[in-house]
């Protein structure tokens, strides 16, 4: 039976006709279990054979919370029986078995992984230190004390669940949007397969409604499309007959038809997909020394708490044993690091989701640190500033040439060019004369191209091309304001074609937010210096430098570094890899942008849109002062009740509130970042 999802404009799942299937895309699951279980180099989560899976919210709040309502329902019954309501019968062995089943509800998983722990070698861990702490309190006879800290410790658990299973969303949702089966045309006859079967070549039909499985052309002659989940947008965007559709589109209106062009596995989604599964495991400066802090901190504090139990024996003449050990599990409770290594992996992965739903790619939460110390933005013009849409608008030759024939010519050797300025030469001139026959064609990286036709060497590039082969012109390049094509033919200046670019409709904004943050902006471009100058002037751009080669741009980049600026370089060409992979961040624009730099990029801004940089470097900010926020609340309450504790003025009670209410604030906190509104 076919089978296909349909999806509404804001890329929702809206009806299904089988039974609904539940998408499994590799690392879907797994991503708050592998972050859970990282925050700390310890298993955050329960384990799944014990019942309580703390690592993914696959149950609902209700099921999750229940062994904290039994537990709860308990001690308040216990500790009414204590206080108010005295029975007869709950003395002795019934209370404390009573208090002991309390306990064991919310407590037995937590001793557990404290044993499984201890087994790995990672004695001194938080399941460690509640575990010691409530068994204390046993010892001494301080039952409802014992039940509240472990009761609460697992309530805590629980909101973190919940905190990483909503802050996650995002991904999870971007992970789920390439359909696993496609119907294709074969004789005419429509055929489902899965998606990764589809071979090149191969014609996808594709409905109203439905997502587009593979990166393809399109063969019908206009078809709107919702591109969310590429871009974070759903703004519908109209491609017409041979342009490219992108995997994970939802096609809009009419019936559509698309040739597949791109294996399953080399989508661009894919790609982006493998960046957000990939994006956990690259960890900020502050988390991995939360991390590595809190394996030192703990046994610090467990020995603190010996000390605490054991040396005033030696000091003081009215020492009495159990008053010294309540002390030392008042302290031992209250020196449990659950805020810091569960809020700060958190608020990390908070941003990257925060970031991912307004159409941005962060490859690590390293790289939220790093954009948030951004001074210096040094940006490429061509598809980053500009559309990257050239047009050709003048073509002046010497009258000695044929305008035509050097044309035509000059088509056939830009049909070897991806560039744009390619595209504005096919446009203007028309279908390639396939008699022309190009021989030894080479690329000259910042200069132009060269091939030999009917003995004649042809020259079409900018004006350092002409001069790389002594050619000489009669013109003064710096005069012409458009981008400038120069052509040459059997060692003669032919003349020159003017081709210009649009400036993008959020360039402005991006400038005017960018200075409102205090940062410098750059722009570096292979252009040349007359249209680089002149796109500057209008925006407002601080620098700006044209008649770069690739290696120019390295240069500059270096240049700007040697001032300890920490610099984020902006691109989408395959000659701008090298500079994005030597600043701090490297930045692609994903939509327009060469697999090579998106490969070597740091954050890839999907929609191609330059607003997008501002709102990342926000993101990091916003993500980075959260986590200072979350450091500073733990330390400052946690150490305020340790001397209380130590010193006997702070009781179990007070302790177990303190060390739930700074975990449950510091994860509100971390997950505030995904309301925010960039």
């Amino acid at each position: 039976m076919e089978h296909k999802h349909k999806y509404d404009a804001r890329g929702k799942q809206i009806c299904c006709t089988q039974t609904e299937k539940v998408y499994t895309k590799a690392g879907a699951k797994e991503l708050v279990k592998e972050e859970h279980q990282k925050n700390d180099g310890h298993d955050h989560g329960h384990s799944d054979d014990d019942g309580h899976d703390h690592s993914s919210a696959s149950g609902s709040p209700f099921k999750m919370f229940l062994p904290s309502i039994l537990s709860l329902l308990l001690l308040l019954i216990a500790i009414a029986f204590d206080n108010w309501m005295p029975q007869e019968w709950f003395k002795g062995t019934v209370r404390f078995v009573w208090y002991l089943v309390a306990y064991g509800i919310v407590g037995f998983p937590v001793i557990k992984d404290a044993v499984k722990s201890i087994s790995k070698g990672e004695v001194f861990s938080e399941f460690f230190l509640m575990s010691i702490a409530t068994i204390g309190a046993f010892f001494i006879g301080e039952y409802p004390e014992g039940v509240a800290v472990m009761l609460f410790y697992a309530v805590g658990e629980v909101f973190q669940t919940l905190a990483v299973s909503r802050a996650q969303s995002n991904i999870k949702a971007l992970l789920d949007q390439r359909p696993d089966e496609v119907t294709i045309l074969e004789n005419n006859q429509t055929k489902v397969i899965k998606a990764e079967e589809a071979q090149i070549g191969m014609t996808i039909q594709l409905r109203p409604g439905e997502k587009l499985g593979l990166d393809g052309e399109l063969l019908t002659d206009t078809a709107s499309f919702n591109t969310a989940a590429l871009t974070g947008e759903s703004k519908p965007d109209t491609k017409n007959k041979g342009e490219t559709v992108l995997a994970g589109m939802i096609n809009l209106n009419t019936v559509a038809q698309v040739k597949v062009t791109t294996a399953y596995t080399d989508s661009k989604l894919s790609k982006i997909l493998e960046l957000v599964q990939n994006a956990t495991s690259q960890k900020a400066p502050t988390e991995l020394f939360i991390r590595k802090f809190a394996k030192v901190y703990t046994p610090i504090v467990v020995f603190l708490a010996i000390g605490i139990c054991l040396l005033p024996y030696f000091f003081v003449d009215t020492y009495v044993f159990n008053d010294w050990l309540y002390r030392a599990l008042v302290f031992l409770v209250i020196s449990c690091p659950c805020a810091l290594v569960i809020s700060i992996p958190l608020g990390y992965f908070g941003g990257i989701g925060a970031a991912s739903r307004n159409g941005i790619l962060f490859k690590g939460s390293n790289f939220l640190d790093a954009m948030a110390a951004i001074q210096n933005v040094v940006m490429d013009k061509t598809g980053t500033m500009t559309e990257g849409v050239f047009k050709v608008q003048e073509v002046i030759f010497n009258p000695e040439f044929d305008k035509d024939e050097i044309l035509k010519l000059v088509n056939a050797i830009e049909s070897l060019s991806t560039h744009p300025v390619a595209t504005a030469i096919h446009e203007y001139v028309g279908d390639i004369d396939n008699s022309i026959k190009l021989e030894n064609t080479e690329e000259i990286a910042g200069h132009g191209l060269k091939a030999r036709i009917n003995g004649k060497e042809l020259l079409v590039g900018n004006f350092k091309l002409m001069d790389k082969f002594n050619i000489k012109y009669d013109v003064d390049p710096s005069s012409i304001v458009y981008t400038t094509i120069a052509v040459a033919n059997d060692g003669k200046f032919v003349g020159y074609i003017t081709i210009a670019d649009s400036i993008k409709e959020d360039s402005q904004q991006t400038i005017d937010l960018l200075h409102k943050l205090n940062i410098k902006v750059t722009m570096l471009s292979g252009d040349k210096t007359t249209v680089v100058k002149f796109v500057a002037d209008k925006l407002g751009i601080d620098n700006a430098f044209g008649d770069l080669l690739p290696e120019d741009k390295v240069n500059r980049v270096k240049e700007i570094k040697t001032k300890n600026e920490t610099v984020a370089f902006v691109g989408d060409g395959v000659n701008d890899a090298p500079v994005v992979a030597l600043s701090d961040v490297g930045i692609a624009m994903g939509g327009l942008g060469s697999d090579a730099t998106i490969e070597t990029a740091d954050v890839v801004i999907q929609d191609d849109r330059p607003s997008k940089i501002p709102i990342a470097i926000n993101i990091g900010k916003k993500t980075k002062k959260i986590v200072w926020q979350n450091i500073t609340l733990a330390f400052v309450v946690k150490g305020i009740v340790l001397v209380l504790g130590a010193g006997g003025l702070a009781t179990m009670w007070e302790a177990v509130f303190a060390d739930v209410g700074v975990s449950l604030i510091a994860i509100l906190n971390a997950i505030r970042i995904q309301r925010m509104k960039f």
